[in-house]
C-alpha cells in the first residue's frame, strides 16, 4: 500500500552548499518483469506470476506479490517455487518488452533530470539537487515521477528520497509495492538504527548469523561497535558496516559510467562445499546471469568465477575467449569448466558469484559493477 509521505521540513529544501548533502531520489519499479507480464495479459492479474523457466533447471528472475505471498523470490529454482505455490504461472521472458518499459521510464527521469544512474532495467538513482524544473521540492519531484511513470505504463514504482544513495535505496524499499519514504538530514543515523541488520546491503543469511552471535541484531547494535572490531571480524566489509551504521555514504550519482560487466552473486542460507551442490548452484546462476546479458543486449569476451569462503576470502577465476561469447550454451561451458578446475574446493563457501565481462555494445542499463545479490534469505 503506497504511504503519503510527511510533511517538509527546512532542512529538506535547504541547499546542498548549506549542508552539504544531495537530494537523491532511488525509484524501484515494483515486480517488474511480472507486473509487465500481468499487465499485457489482463487474465495473469491477481494471480501468483513467475517469470523464468518451468524446468528442471529453471530460475525464478522476477515473482509478483501474489506469488512472494507464498514464499516465492528472484532467484529460486522454479522447482522449489512450484513446490510452495502448486497454482504458481511461469512465464518465459520478454526482454522487448521489457526494455521497452524501461526506456518510456528513463524518458520520464530525463524529463525531471540529467543526473540519472541506471542500476537496472527497473531501477536508478536520480540527482535532483539542482531543480532545474523549480518544482522546489525532491519529495514533491519524486510523487510527480511515480504518478507519470504510472500514466505512461501502467505500472507502479515505489521511490525513497533522502541525502545519500545509501539511505535512498533503503528508504525505496520502505513501503513497498507502490509507496514512497522520505528521510531528510538529520534522521539518517535513527533510521537506520531501527533497521534489522538483514536490511543492509551486502549482509546475508551467514553474515547475520554471524553478527547475531556477536549481539548485533539491528543498526544500533552495528552503530554500536568501532571500526577496529568491525574490521576484526568483517575485514574491509568493517569500514562499509561502520559508514552504514551512521547513514553515512559519500558516493555521487554516476550519470554516465561505463558498464564493464553484467553479472550477479548468490550468498547462500547454508555453506556449501561438496562437488555436487556446487555444480547445481552455478547451473541457477547461469541462468539467472543469462538473462541479464540478454536484457541488457551485452557482448562479452570474459567469464569470470568468484567464491567466497565462510572466513570471508574471495577466489576469482576468469577465462579470456579470442570472440564474444556467442551463446548461452558457451556461456555455460565457460562457466562450467573455470569451476571444475577447482573442485575439490578447499573449503566451502558462503557466496557464488557469475560475470561476463570484457564489454561491448551492451545497454547502460546496469552499473559499471554489478552488484546485485541473489540472495536465498
Amino acid at each position: 500500500m503506497a504511504s503519503e509521505p510527511p510533511s517538509h521540513t527546512a532542512d529538506e529544501e535547504a541547499s546542498p552548499d548549506e549542508l552539504g548533502l544531495r537530494k537523491i531520489i532511488h525509484v524501484d519499479m515494483d515486480a517488474f518483469f511480472a507486473s509487465v507480464e500481468q499487465r499485457d495479459n489482463p487474465e495473469l492479474r491477481g494471480k501468483p506470476v513467475a517469470v523464468g523457466g518451468a524446468g528442471g533447471r529453471g530460475v525464478v528472475a522476477a515473482a509478483s506479490y501474489e506469488a512472494r505471498q507464498y514464499g516465492v523470490k528472484s532467484a529460486m529454482p522454479s522447482v522449489t517455487a512450484s513446490r510452495l505455490c502448486p497454482d504458481l504461472i511461469f512465464m518465459r521472458p520478454r526482454f522487448d518488452a521489457y526494455k521497452e518499459a524501461s526506456r518510456q521510464i528513463r524518458r520520464v527521469f530525463e524529463h525531471y533530470t540529467p543526473v540519472i544512474e541506471p542500476l537496472s532495467l527497473d531501477e536508478a538513482y536520480l540527482d535532483v539537487t539542482d531543480d532545474r524544473l523549480g518544482i522546489g521540492s525532491a519529495t514533491r519531484i519524486a510523487q510527480l515521477i511515480r504518478q507519470e511513470i504510472r500514466a505512461k505504463t501502467q505500472l507502479t514504482a515505489s521511490a525513497g528520497v533522502s541525502y545519500n544513495k545509501f539511505l535512498a535505496k533503503l528508504a525505496s524499499d520502505q513501503n513497498k509495492p507502490d509507496g514512497l519514504c522520505i528521510i531528510r538530514p538529520g534522521e539518517g543515523a535513527g533510521f537506520v538504527a531501527g533497521l534489522p541488520i538483514r536490511r543492509f546491503h551486502g549482509v546475508g543469511p551467514k553474515a547475520e548469523e554471524k553478527m547475531k552471535r556477536l549481539g548485533i541484531e539491528t543498526g544500533e547494535d552495528l552503530a554500536g561497535k568501532d571500526i577496529a572490531f568491525l574490521r576484526q571480524h568483517f575485514g574491509s566489509m568493517g569500514d562499509y558496516l561502520f559508514r552504514a551504521a551512521r547513514g553515512i555514504d559519500l558516493r555521487p550519482v554516476r550519470a554516465h559510467r561505463i558498464r564493464k560487466s553484467v553479472g550477479g552473486e548468490r550468498t547462500f542460507s547454508e555453506d556449501i562445499g561438496s562437488g555436487t551442490a556446487l555444480r547445481e548452484t552455478l547451473e541457477n546462476i547461469i541462468g539467472i546471469v543469462w538473462e541479464r546479458i540478454e536484457a541488457a543486449g551485452a557482448k562479452g569476451r570474459t567469464v569470470t568465477l568468484k567464491m567466497k569462503f565462510t572466513d570471508f576470502r574471495i577466489m576469482t577465476r576468469a577465462t579470456s575467449l579470442p570472440h564474444f561469447v556467442t551463446g548461452r550454451d558457451e556461456f555455460a561451458q565457460v562457466a562450467r569448466a573455470l569451476l571444475e578446475a577447482e573442485l575439490p574446493l578447499q573449503g566451502p563457501i558462503r557466496l557464488m558469484g557469475l560475470t561476463l565481462g570484457n564489454l561491448e555494445g551492451a545497454e547502460d542499463n546496469r552499473p559499471a559493477r554489478d552488484e546485485a545479490q541473489l540472495r536465498l534469505l
